[in-house]
C-alpha cells in the first residue's frame, strides 16, 4: 500500500495539519512509529510518544492540543480509534483482489455440487467442498478444506477461512467473516436420561441464522437448534474458542471474548459486552447493553437494561467490589 496524508484524510474525513503528500506504506503503533508508517495517538497515557515518533503521519483527535513540537504530519479527525479502524478496513478491502472461482470441469481438488448456485467473482480455493443447494453471494471468497453443506445460504462479501465446516439449512448474512476453525450448525448437547441410567440423544433438526457485519474467531462453534433457529444478529462479534449452544439467541452488536459459553435457549440482548471466559446457564434473559466481567458466571437473568456483573455467581459489579474488599481484609487479618 502507499498513500498520501491528503487521501487518508479524505477516506477519514479528517483535516491535514503538515504536508498533504507524505507518503505512508505501513502501520505501526505509536512507540514503533518509524518513517513511511501510519500511528494514532488516542490513549492520553501515550503523550509522551507524540512527540517522538518517527511516523510519517499521525491520526489524532479533533481536540487534540500539543504541548511540544509534533514532527509527523498530523490528520485530525472525530475519533482516532475509529478512525484507525476504518482505515485498517479501507486498506484491507483496497488490497483484496477477487477471482472467479474456476469451472468444476477444470477445479479437479475442489467438490461444488452441480446444484450449488455461486455469484459473481466468487474465489474457492483448493479442496472446498460445497453441497447441493447451496447459494454463496456475490464476491465471496472461500479459503481452502472448507466444507459446506446443502441448502446453505451465505450472503455476498463473506469471508470463511480455512477449516471451517459449515452444517446444512445455515443461513449467513452479508460481509460475514468466519475465522478457521469455526463449526456453524453441529448438534447441540441434547441428551434426555433413561430410566436405566443411560442417555437418549435428542435429534437437532433446526438451524442457524446470522446476521450481517458479523464476526466469530478461530474455533469457535454455532449449534443448530433442536427445532427453530440459534439466532446470532447483525454487527455481534465473537472471539476464539466461544461456544454458543442450540437455540441461542444473541442480540445485534453484542460482543463475546474468548472463551466464553452460553447455554442452550437463552436470549442475550443488544449491545452487550461478555468478557472473556464468562459462563451463561441456559434458559436465561440477559438486558440489552448488560456488562459482564471476565470469568463472571451467570445462573439468574438479568432485567435491567445497561447492568454490569461480575463474579461467580454474577451479581452487581459495585457490590462485588466491595464484597471483594471485604473478603480480602478478612484473609489478610488471620
Amino acid at each position: 500500500m502507499k498513500f498520501t496524508a491528503k487521501q487518508l484524510a479524505d477516506v477519514l474525513h479528517g483535516t491535514v495539519e503538515g504536508n498533504p503528500q507524505e507518503t505512508v506504506t505501513t502501520f505501526a503503533k505509536i512507540e514503533h512509529g518509524k518513517p513511511g508508517a501510519l500511528s494514532f495517538y488516542a490513549n492520553p497515557k501515550y503523550e509522551e510518544y507524540v512527540y517522538t515518533s518517527k511516523a510519517s503521519v499521525l491520526l489524532v483527535n479533533d481536540d487534540f492540543k500539543p504541548r511540544e513540537k509534533v514532527g509527523p504530519t498530523m490528520i485530525r479527525v472525530k475519533d482516532a480509534y475509529t478512525a484507525v479502524a476504518q482505515l485498517l478496513k479501507f486498506v484491507s478491502d483496497y488490497k483484496r483482489k477477487y477471482r472467479r472461482h474456476r469451472a468444476m470441469s477444470t477445479c479437479w481438488t475442489c467438490g461444488i455440487s452441480l446444484r450449488a448456485r455461486l455469484g459473481k467473482k466468487v474465489w474457492v480455493g483448493d479442496y472446498v467442498r460445497i453441497g447441493p443447494r447451496t447459494r454463496i453471494g456475490d464476491c465471496s471468497i472461500i479459503h481452502s478444506n472448507v466444507t459446506i453443506g446443502p441448502d446453505v445460504v451465505i450472503g455476498s462479501h463473506a469471508i470463511i477461512y480455512p477449516g471451517v465446516v459449515i452444517y446444512p439449512k445455515t443461513v449467513i448474512g452479508d460481509n460475514v467473516i468466519l475465522h478457521a476453525g469455526c463449526v456453524i450448525g453441529s448438534d447441540g448437547f441434547g441428551n434426555a436420561p433413561q430410566p436405566d441410567g443411560t442417555w437418549q440423544k435428542i435429534e437437532h433438526l433446526g438451524g442457524v441464522v446470522i446476521g450481517d457485519n458479523v464476526e466469530i474467531g478461530s474455533n469457535s462453534t454455532v449449534d443448530r437448534a433442536e427445532m427453530e433457529n440459534t439466532i446470532i444478529g447483525n454487527g455481534v462479534r465473537i472471539d476464539n474458542l466461544c461456544q454458543i449452544a442450540h437455540n441461542v439467541v444473541i442480540g445485534d452488536n453484542t460482543v463475546m471474548a474468548a472463551q466464553t459459553g452460553v447455554a442452550g435457549s437463552t436470549v442475550i440482548g443488544k449491545n452487550c459486552i461478555l468478557a472473556g471466559q464468562v459462563g451463561v446457564v441456559g434458559h436465561l434473559k440477559i438486558a440489552d447493553g448488560t456488562i459482564i466481567g471476565a470469568q463472571s458466571g451467570v445462573t439468574r437473568s438479568v432485567r435491567k437494561p445497561g447492568s454490569v456483573i461480575m463474579g461467580s455467581p454474577a451479581f452487581d459489579h459495585n457490590t462485588y467490589l466491595r464484597s471483594y474488599a471485604k473478603f480480602k481484609q478478612a484473609g489478610e487479618q488471620e
